[in-house]
């Protein structure tokens, strides 16, 4: 399985949240206070809305539509409407790239 470059680190300030598409598939690449960087699917569980019009505050996303919430480090729904987690994926630095891989 390939890593991808999904942007630059620069692309993304702390606590906020980037839409990437590859391969016809949302996703959605955060950075954390901590300055690490994480991956899920780019859309809700709840209504398929697309995360990075959401509001990112700590290791929290908050979805646009209906304010479902996920923990975007392990994808775990943390607020109704939305019941079911988020995939999540490996990402690495490299060179200044946010590296996605893409199962």
């Amino acid at each position: 399985m390939p890593w991808i470059a999904a942007c630059a680190e620069d692309d993304i300030e702390k606590e906020d949240v980037l839409g990437w598409v590859h391969g016809g598939r949302s996703f959605a690449i955060f950075r954390s206070p901590d300055d690490e960087f994480f991956c899920t699917d780019g859309l809700c569980t709840h209504e398929q809305v697309e995360l990075s019009d959401g509001l990112v505050l700590d290791y929290v996303i908050e979805c646009p539509r209906h304010n479902g919430q996920f923990d975007y480090r392990t994808g775990e729904a943390k607020r109704s409407p939305a019941c079911e987690n988020l995939r999540t994926y490996s990402v690495r630095r490299e060179d200044g790239q946010v590296l996605v891989l893409v199962e």
